[in-house]
Formats: C-alpha cells, structure tokens, sequence
C-alpha cells in the first residue's frame, strides 16, 4: 500500500478509500495508494504550520545548504527514481532521466536562493529616514501536480518553495504517486526537519479540502485548464495567492524555407516523445504552403514507420505506453472523432500492440493532415501521440490562426528568415516561444508559464518569477531618535 509522509514520518493512511496504481508496458495492477481524508489533510498542515516559524527562521544559507545535499544525491540516484517513474508513468528511461535531469536543475537554481533574497536599500529617503525592503515566506503552501512529470513538476515548486522559507504540502497525481514519496525520503536523509516537506495522496477531495483550508497560504497547480480555472477560482475567494498552469495546444510554424529534414526529426521528438502526454508538446504543424504540407507529410509518414514503441524500460524504445488505460481509451476516441470530423488520417496508431505485452496501454503515433481550425482534434488538447497538420497560405495567416487560439502555452517557428522569426517572436501571443527549437521549455532560471487559458494567476513557475510568488514583499521606513524635537506633523508625510 502506498500511503503519505506526515511530519517526517511515514503512514498507510486510515480514511478506507484507495486507487488503483498500474504499470502501463504490462497493464497489470501493481499497487493501491491510500486516499486522504480530511482529518489526514488537517494534520499534515498542523505539521507543516508548527514547522514555518523555525523553518522560516533559518538563514537562507543553511536552507540552500540543505538543498545542495539534496541535488548530489539526486545525481547520485537518478538512475533510481527514474526507473520509478518509468514503471509507474510508462515513459522510456532515457526520458524520465531527462525529467530528473530538468527538475535538479531547478534545485540547482533554488540553492542561489541568498542572492534572490537580497534587498533594496535606500538612505536617506528624507532627513535622518532609511528605506529598505524585504522578501519573506509565506508560511504553508501546497503544490498539486499532475501524472505526467511526476518528479519535475513537483520540483519546479517545492525547492524554491523551501528555499524561500515555507513549509510545503505536496498532492501527486494518484496516477503515479511514488516519485514523490521518494523524493521526501531523500529530503528527510539530508536533515530536512520534520513537517517541512508532506506528501499526500488523494483525489478531488483532498484538493478542495487544501483549497478551502484558512493555513494554507498559497496553491500551485498544473494540470487541465478547467481544473486549473476551478482552482484559481476556489483558491482565491479563500484569500489564496495560486499560480494554476492549464493546457496547451502547441503549434510549430513551418516556414517555406524550413529545412524539412531538420523539422521532421522536431516533430518526431515533440509530438511522439513521451507518447505526447506533455503540455509541452507540439500537436499541431502549422505548414505555409501545400507543397511545404505534401513534403513534410512524406518524411513524417518515413519516420513514423521506423518509430520504436516498446516497454518503457527497453533501452531500444522510443516511445512507451500511456498512463492508464481509460486516458490510452479517450486519445484513441479522439482519433475517430477526427476520421469522423473529415480530418484525412495519414497514420493510424490505433491497432498498435506489443508483442509479450498484449495487456499494455500502447498506441502508435497518429499523423492527421488538412486539420481546420473548427475541429475538435484541432481545438482540444489531446495529449497523447497525434500530430495534426494544418494548412496555411502565409506567414501572416499562420500568425493569426495561433493567436486565435484559446490556449497559449508554448509556439516555435522553424525558418532560416531572421525577420521571420523576430516578427513571429514580437506579435505572437503566446508565452513560450521557440525559434528552431521544438519544445521551448525555459531554463530553471528564466520562467516557465503561458498566456491566456494556459496560465491562471500572476506568476510564472521558477526563476525568479517562483521566488516573487513563495514570497512576499515587505517595506520598512526607519528613523533613529536624534535627540531633537521638531514638534508633531498632522499633514501626510512628504520628502521636503
């Protein structure tokens, strides 16, 4: 049985309700993880709320010490969690290592955390008054974190969170809930005090329930952009600050003078990588040109037939399985609905099986084109492995097709053009924006966050956008006694 970790020590769980936990390659049950109750979610913050005054009262430099531990041994033990995420996710090895990879670059950048922290200074704002400001915690904050980067995203939240002087709650996906279990036990290894960092599994309740909780200060979320909307809707009429990350449908321009055999191997990588269950990933090719379109169709339609599906753990496979069956179930009826909408289906990984692993979520990789924009398999996020080709007659077309889009997450543009790219860099209204670059996914520390229906909230995650979020600010104005009384003043203070 899976349970939780609660003020450092960990539980089973009592509240009777669990969920099922899978391995997609086998499609065999390999676990129950126990679902919290109320009662569990109310001790795991009075943990974490008896936990900030002290935790908050460190100095910074002795919270990134801690942390710096934390990251050797993550490199120690990638190898590890990886597997973890592999057999409970259903990713290929080398891709749930780069996951590991990304996310210890974000502790890497939690533990600059003194320098982040510094303040402004100003003397002498009026006669004998000094100014300064400060950067200070929260107190408890949650983080709610989806199937599909089960350790990255829980990174991109609680290093910084830590580093920052909160204390944190952490709810992962019931889908594939041992990354992060693990990588509590690896925070208590290296010394993190007890209730600073809790793990609690659960469903929709237990979100609500952290939602509505009055010691709870701020939600991070990613995930679905109706769930994302619902929780920076609930959390914020409770006083809550929350960053909810939503859902995307990532477009790559492909411009007439693209190298086609450099955007083919992009596509392949950022549509079919992870079998698509990214909210990063490029599901639809924006092609300017039919002849642009019937070229680039002919090499994907070469490279999908050589795509290796396989176990996730074979280190020959490309691309593994889905997550649960009932998400392999909805991608597949996506598919029909686009034969059913008029989409022309170039490849159809549907039928797809593995041999040995008959029982497993495996799909192969889908290619649709003369996809228009009043489709559904254009409109929604599909999030598994079908890549949708649209058509387009010019730059400018292609621009306002994606800045009609209600989901703005991430966009690329592959061109040789330099004004090209810098008009489409300028005027696209989309948060993350690659240029021959497929997935542009920032760096720990730059931010991560879209526009529009991808992104509820004011700030971004990581970088220096995830430390203005753990924190908040605070002014002081000082004036030491000089001995001389100058009387009392009755008008607003002014800097004469």
């Amino acid at each position: 049985m899976i349970g939780h970790f609660i003020n450092g020590t960990f539980c089973e769980g009592t509240s009777g309700n669990t969920a099922e936990v899978y391995n997609p390659t086998t499609g065999k049950k390999t676990n129950n993880v126990t679902l919290a109750n109320k009662e569990e979610l109310d001790t795991a913050v009075a943990s974490a709320k008896q936990a900030f005054p002290a935790w908050s009262s460190t100095p910074p430099l002795r919270r990134a010490r801690l942390l710096f531990k934390f990251k050797m041994l993550l490199e120690d033990r990638i190898d590890e969690l990886a597997e973890i995420i592999s057999n409970e996710h259903g990713k290929v090895f080398s891709d749930a290592k780069g996951e590991v990879t990304r996310g210890m670059e974000v502790v890497e950048f939690a533990c600059g955390i003194p320098h982040l922290l510094k303040s402004a200074f100003t003397e002498n704002v009026g006669t004998g008054v000094d100014s300064h400001s400060m950067r200070q915690a929260l107190g408890v904050v949650a983080g709610i974190t989806p199937f599909n980067f089960p350790a990255m995203v829980p990174m991109w939240m609680f290093p910084l969170a830590l580093a920052c002087g909160n204390t944190f709650i952490l709810k992962p996906s019931e889908r594939d809930p041992s990354a992060a279990l693990w990588m509590a036990n690896l925070l208590k290894e290296c010394g993190l005090p007890d209730g600073v960092f809790n793990v609690l599994n659960g469903d929709k309740e237990v979100v609500n329930e952290l939602l509505e909780h009055p010691d709870i200060a701020a939600i991070s979320f990613v995930g679905s952009t109706p769930i994302a909307e619902h929780i920076y809707k609930i959390g914020t009429a409770h006083g809550k600050r929350v960053q909810a990350l939503g859902g995307a449908k990532n477009h790559l321009v492909v411009m007439p003078d693209a190298d086609l055999d450099q955007v083919c191997d992009a596509l392949m990588g950022a549509a079919y990588g992870s079998a698509g269950e990214r909210c990063m990933a490029i599901s639809v090719a924006v092609c300017v040109g039919d002849d642009v379109a019937d070229r680039l169709n002919i090499k994907l339609k070469d490279a999908l037939s050589k795509l290796k599906i396989g176990p996730s753990l074979d280190e020959t496979s490309e691309m593994g399985p889905l997550v649960t069956k009932d998400h392999l179930n909805k991608v597949k009826g996506y598919v029909n609905l686009g034969v059913e909408e008029g989409a022309e289906l170039l490849v159809d990984g549907r039928t797809v099986t593995i041999d040995g692993h008959e029982d497993g979520f495996f799909m192969g990789g889908c290619l649709f084109d003369r996809v228009t924009p009043e489709m559904r398999i254009y409109k929604e996020e599909i999030f598994g492995p079908v890549l949708s080709v649209v058509r387009c007659q010019s730059f400018d077309e292609a621009v306002d097709l994606i800045n009609a889009h209600e989901f703005a997450n991430g966009t690329c543009i592959f061109t040789r053009d330099g004004d090209a790219a810098r008009t489409f860099s300028s005027f696209i209204q989309v948060g993350m924006v690659g240029v021959n670059v497929p997935i542009p996914v920032p760096m720990a520390f730059h931010s991560f966050g879209g526009w529009k229906r991808s992104l509820f909230g004011d700030h971004s995650v990581h970088g220096e956008e995830g430390m203005r979020f753990y924190t908040r600010l605070k002014t002081v104005t000082t004036r030491w006694p000089t001995g001389i009384r100058s009387g009392a003043d009755f008008i607003m203070p002014t800097m004469k």
